[in-house]
């Protein structure tokens, strides 16, 4: 591609849309081609209109309450499934798209069912299944929790249907992320969400561990998904629930958990993972009373290891970003990050996934199409840092502008040489901090893996181990209650 004159507006950032009903598309993404005209957008006249209907089968928890039978995806292929449903929604290329209630709405119908959150109450004993109600194919589906945590799923081999292949978990809300073409190959997507059954009264107090099995950079964290919740109050509970979980680490660390929510605990090291590490995670509390009337139940235990440390440390205000491995420079790359209005997150970030191709737009951070902000770009090697849409990724439209200022919407930007590097370098949980940039400060735990921005003391502040021990007697970094051990 020919390089963009320096004089040109040059794009560079946008947002995910991550709302709860049926909605806004994911999107996010740089701005005009190069040597596109600044009047007319990302493209030359008008977006060709394009839609398409998705059906979302669910397993309803009124049907169990009606006394329907749980079932698996082998009962509800076959029909035996009461309390069944599909439910239809409407994809299209501007992204918006509604719940639709009847085979057809009017324009002010659906406009109606955009502009007010759905949230479809499912039994998280069911299945969960997207079919193309006409012909198409689906590109990519994205299911997630509250708490960023994926969905596991897989695509029929004509890329018709996408169905769960793991349990959803009870008392959640998952945000569902498709991305289609319809039958002349134009994309689509839509965002909507929905909100599994509460656990049943009498279930026992379980455990669900994350990350899953694998390797990961030092900037992972463990999560702790419980499947009810234990209220800040009663702090005993909270600390005999800690205590019942167990982290192991070779070699060992320093390390506790942190209560994110009444039902969310995350567990880091004092300091990044050491290079290598084993990390083990197991729950002790079945049968374990947790609360005056909770029991503890089995849960699954985990294992991942650590990789080299990869540390990618962008400076804003010299416009290079360093990329160290186990502490030796590997890589200096020239980039371009957010300017005025636009400021990129400060902070330590981590990766959260790697996506080959995004489509980014400006409207979905607000920026409305016409104006000269607005963007509407394929993206190519764009590493995800935060859920909100920040991205590390290839950027050719503003190489005179990378090493020299920040020109972009939030992004990190470098050329597609460099992007394509570091996309093959780095994996999930490797380490991206972003200093001088002038941005608000990245959050703990809202918008991705933010954990390490904590402070050590703050964070053993949201430990109830931590803060009943911290007497007279005790200290509240207690090794055979807060460090893992080999």
């Amino acid at each position: 591609m020919p390089r963009m004159r320096r004089t040109q507006p040059t794009k560079a950032w946008g947002a995910v849309a991550a709302v709860t009903g049926a909605m806004l598309v994911v999107a996010a993404a740089p701005g005009r081609a190069p040597g596109a005209d600044s009047s007319e957008g990302a493209f030359a006249g008008p977006p060709r209109e394009a839609a398409l209907t998705l059906l979302v089968g669910r397993m309803l928890d009124e049907g169990r309450e009606a006394g329907g039978a749980r079932c698996d995806i082998r009962m509800f292929r076959s029909g035996l499934c009461s309390g069944w449903q599909e439910q239809r929604v409407r994809a299209t290329a501007r992204g918006v798209g509604s719940v639709l209630r009847e085979p057809a709405l009017g324009d002010a119908a659906q406009a109606a069912h955009a502009a007010r959150t759905e949230v479809l109450a499912t039994d998280a004993g069911g299945p969960l299944e997207i079919t193309l109600a006409e012909p198409g194919r689906l590109t990519d589906v994205t299911v997630r929790d509250g708490h960023g945590r994926h969905l596991s799923g897989e695509l029929a081999p004509h890329s018709e249907r996408w169905t769960n292949t793991e349990p959803l978990r009870a008392g959640q809300t998952y945000t569902v992320q498709v991305g289609a073409q319809d039958e002349a190959g134009a994309p689509v997507g839509v965002t909507m969400a929905f909100r599994t059954a509460p656990p049943a009264d009498g279930g026992r107090l379980t455990v669900e561990f994350g990350p899953r099995p694998g390797t990961y950079g030092a900037g992972e964290i463990v999560t702790a998904a419980l499947s009810r919740p234990v209220p800040a109050d009663d702090l005993p509970a909270r600390a005999r629930l800690e205590q019942a979980l167990e982290v192991t680490s070779e070699p060992h660390v320093e390390g506790a958990w942190h209560w994110v929510d009444d039902s969310t605990l995350h567990f880091r090291p004092r300091t990044y993972w050491p290079a290598h590490t084993v990390v083990r995670v197991r729950s002790g509390l079945d049968g374990v009373q947790v609360g005056d009337h909770d029991y503890g139940g089995p849960s699954d235990a985990l294992e991942f290891t650590i990789a080299d440390r990869i540390e990618a440390v962008t400076d804003s205000a010299t416009h290079r970003m360093t990329v160290r491995r186990n502490g030796r420079v590997i890589r200096t790359i020239p980039v371009t990050t957010g300017k005025a209005g636009f400021r990129t997150r400060s902070g330590i970030k981590v990766v959260l996934r790697k996506e080959p191709k995004v489509r980014m737009r400006g409207d979905s951070v607000g920026i409305k199409r016409g104006t000269k902000e607005f963007y509407d770009l394929p993206v190519l090697y764009a590493t995800r840092v935060t859920w909100s849409g920040e991205y590390i990724h290839a950027a050719p439209w503003s190489v005179e502008a990378q090493g020299e200022e920040n020109v972009s919407h939030g992004c990190t930007g470098m050329s597609t040489e460099d992007a394509a590097w570091f996309f093959r370098t780095v994996r999930e949980g490797d380490i991206v901090e972003v200093v001088n940039s002038g941005g608000t400060k990245m959050a703990p735990f809202d918008n991705g893996i933010g954990d390490w921005n904590m402070d050590w003391r703050s964070w053993l502040a949201g430990s109830a181990l931590a803060t009943m021990d911290a007497g007279p007697q005790s200290s509240p970094t207690t090794p055979s209650r807060l460090h893992p051990t080999t």
